[in-house]
């Protein structure tokens, strides 16, 4: 079984602070971003993924955006980064 990780919108909202949610550099972030988008980048970075919709991330537990899962070994970090450049 491979590790999971979960990517929520707001980690790549250009719009947050990071304080506010935002995980990635605010020159990598986009504004509003969507799960689809969030998991098309996956896709083309070549990584394995699937949109989990009606999800919300606890701290905009109002938002319900949905999330990305994406199989992952490396560290979370990493990751969104690599993402955020494939949008």
């Amino acid at each position: 079984m491979n590790p999971e990780r979960t990517l929520y919108p707001c980690y790549f909202d250009s719009a947050l602070t990071r304080r506010q949610g935002r995980r990635v550099p605010r020159e990598m972030a986009r504004e509003a971003p969507q799960i689809r988008a969030i998991h098309k980048a996956a896709k083309r970075a070549g990584l394995s993924a699937r949109i989990d919709e009606g999800t919300a991330h606890p701290a905009h537990w109002q938002k319900k955006d949905g999330r990305v899962i994406v199989e992952w070994k490396g560290s979370k970090e990493e990751l969104m980064k690599k993402i955020a450049t494939k949008f």
